[in-house]
């Protein structure tokens, strides 16, 4: 069935509503913006509700842009004070929360209270770690009750479109902050109203509603009283040699959102995502790796077979996140311990399981051999990347791993048992039975290495969330392009519920972030960032890491560029179904 075919009897007539489709690799568990901890929640959080900013739609590299937002801040000279006008007219959406179920206009306290929510311990946010230590007050706010009628010295609303914030020190990406799902405005009417049914009850300002949420998708419908912002390409950022081919130029002065619905389908198992899209059932797919050689006539560029460049549109590029594989530091068994000599003792077991990590035959068995390894925790897209030196800690080292163990009195008699977290799928049962298969090469008893699986990836962040997972799988998408975006995850007061689900702690790595936390993109800065990276390294913290290639694929028809990165679902309110026929005719 096409985008435009009846949905149902009762559409027989008039225009059809335009369907976009689209699939997903892992399903979020909530859409309370303070739960947005996912790259799956994120993605319809945005869509659902409004953020102050976003990242411009096709600017390459990517750039802030108001979004709920009238302007870029207005920054006092010491970089302090940052005031922020709203725009006016702004609605809820109806709702049974608000009085006669019809939603009101946005407020600047509206932000003011969304920010709060994240600091209230009822809330169990798990996006506080944005602003904690930031702002003046706040912290403060949480620790003396998280009363909601008392005023954050550093968070007011001036009138009822103005917002200030005052910083501890100056925060060079708190703008960037506020592009992210995590800061999505929510009214307090419908927190009280829904509670924790919020979850699944979104009550937002965005372009679409949600109309379904359930374990396997969910349908956003448009928001019919979404602002009038007519859509323009030099806004944007577009670029007529590299954006040239996708139907773009036609939509310029229409207004978005452009599809009428939104199907999101959560299909963990690549093999069903693929099937899907390839049956012409949604109109993007990150194409599995393992269809990369039926579908990729070369490697390098990635290019696609004729077949398929026919009906596809194709985009390739190095991911702005890395996969690794976080020790739990929080567990005795392998972390940290009391007794000083086996802390020792479980950090050269740390070491010795890095140094086993085949990260070569990872990248070409799960990535395709497209993937970029490299030791730490910058990845390679961001300026303060370094390449790896002659001591690689990603160069695999079996016999320096065996020496290690046995110099600290690790045998296999005494070893402790691994558990390996991740959600159930076939490829994740691969990665951790290869997982198994590289300690084997190094003396580790099979039976002592088990799998730690999980119904979903929500059941899955939970448990880590809790301290729960001795070997934490997963991958991190950089919420904003700066390398901070990355040391956070190792910074000790973000540990868990936060984003340092290592719970790592060193004293001179959380000094050195506090110093740069403050400073702007810079030489300094780098050398700083890198020490840092060397500290995360040295304590052998992580497995870490790779970049993938992502390789998107989308129908020809649809008039869009989808993103993976900061842009991320802020792309759907401009994918756009395709053309009508005089369309095509005035647009070739």
């Amino acid at each position: 069935m096409s985008a435009c075919e009846p949905q149902s009897p009762d559409l027989d007539t008039g225009p059809q509503p335009t369907v976009y489709r689209h699939s997903m690799d892992g399903a979020p568990t909530s859409l309370d913006p303070a739960h947005a901890s996912s790259i799956y929640a994120n993605f319809l959080v945005v869509n659902l509700f409004d953020t102050l900013y976003r990242y411009r739609y096709l600017a390459r590299p990517y750039e802030l842009v108001p979004n709920l937002a009238e302007s870029l801040p207005e920054v006092s000279a010491d970089g302090l004070i940052h005031t922020i006008r709203i725009k006016p007219g702004v609605r809820f959406i109806d709702d049974p929360a608000f009085p006669n179920g019809k939603g009101r206009v946005v407020r600047a306290a509206d932000v003011v209270y969304s920010i709060k929510r994240h600091f209230d311990p009822a809330t169990r946010s798990q996006g506080s770690w944005l602003w904690r230590g930031r702002i003046v007050g706040l912290d403060e706010w949480s620790e003396q009750g998280a009363d909601y009628d008392r005023e954050v010295a550093g968070l007011r609303a001036l009138d009822d479109r103005t917002l200030q914030i005052q910083l501890i020190a100056p925060y060079p990406q708190l703008t960037h902050t506020l592009a992210q799902g995590f800061s999505a405005v929510v009214p307090a009417e419908a927190v009280e109203y829904h509670e924790a049914a919020l979850g699944i009850h979104p009550v937002g300002s965005g372009p679409y509603r949600l109309a379904r949420f359930d374990s396997t998708g969910a349908t956003l419908i448009r928001n019919t009283g979404f602002r009038t912002e007519p859509f323009s390409l030099e806004a944007e950022g577009y670029d007529s040699s590299t954006q040239g081919g996708f139907g773009l130029e036609s939509l310029e002065g229409e207004v978005p959102p452009f599809a009428d619905r939104v199907e999101v389908a959560f299909i963990t198992e690549d093999a069903a995502r693929w099937s899907t899209f390839n049956a012409g059932e949604s109109h993007f797919v990150k194409a599995p790796v393992t269809q990369f050689d039926q579908i990729l006539a070369s490697r390098n560029p990635p290019t696609l077979r004729a077949e398929y460049a026919e009906r596809y549109h194709l985009l390739a590029n190095l991911e702005s996140g890395f996969v690794h594989t976080d020790f739990n530091m929080n567990d005795p068994r392998i972390g940290y311990h009391p007794d000083p000599d086996q802390n020792v003792r479980n950090r050269a077991l740390r070491c010795a399981i890095v140094k086993a990590f085949d990260w070569e035959r990872r990248n070409e068995v799960f990535f395709s051999g497209l993937g970029r390894v490299f030791p730490g925790i910058i990845p390679p897209v961001t300026p303060e990347y370094q390449p790896p030196g002659a001591d690689d800690p990603t160069t695999r080292d079996v016999l320096g791993a065996i020496s290690l163990l046995k110099r600290n009195g690790w045998h296999a008699g005494n070893l402790p048992e691994l558990e390996y977290g991740f959600t159930s799928s076939v490829t994740e049962r691969q990665m951790f039975e290869q997982f198994r298969s590289f300690m084997a090469d190094i003396g580790y008893p099979a039976e002592r290495i088990r799998p730690l699986t999980f119904a979903s990836y929500g059941d899955y962040a939970r448990a880590y969330s809790n301290r729960e997972v001795m070997l934490i799988n997963s991958s991190w998408t950089m919420d904003y392009p700066d390398a901070q975006n990355t040391m956070q995850l190792f910074y000790g007061p973000n540990a868990a519920p936060g984003s340092n689900v290592a719970n790592y702690e060193n004293g001179e790595f959380d000094r050195l972030y506090q110093t740069g936390a403050s400073m702007p993109p810079s030489p300094l800065r780098t050398t700083l960032y890198q020490k840092m990276n060397r500290l995360v390294i040295g304590d052998c913290a992580t497995i870490s890491g790779i970049s993938r290639t992502l390789v998107l694929l989308w129908d020809r028809e649809w008039r869009m560029l989808p993103d993976r990165s900061f842009v991320g679902g802020y792309f759907v309110r401009f994918a756009a179904p395709p053309a009508t026929p005089e369309a095509k005719e005035t647009n070739p």
